[in-house]
């Protein structure tokens, strides 16, 4: 499976790398492998931050969001469907 650079995550969410940085900072996006001391990301990553990205238009607070991702990951590991957001 292909991994992306945070440079090629950032262009293809529209966001800062410092936003991705921020976001594992504060516990949002799980700390990435590095290879050669450089992080690289599975392509779900980008599901994750339209999910961030949405709650944070609509005016969701940082541990809201936290809160919002774990249901997500709990619906997920049991199997359920869940919210289907463009990438």
């Amino acid at each position: 499976m292909s991994t992306l650079s945070i440079g090629e995550v950032a262009h293809r969410a529209g966001i800062n790398a410092s936003a991705i940085r921020y976001y594992e900072g504060v516990g949002l996006l799980e700390k990435p492998d590095r290879v050669g001391g450089k992080r690289r990301y599975d392509e779900a990553v980008l599901r994750r931050l339209a999910i961030i990205d949405a709650a944070k238009r609509a005016g969701f607070t940082i541990e809201e969001v936290r809160t919002l991702l774990a249901g997500a990951r709990f619906q997920q590991a049991c199997g359920g469907g869940g919210v289907n957001l463009p990438t």
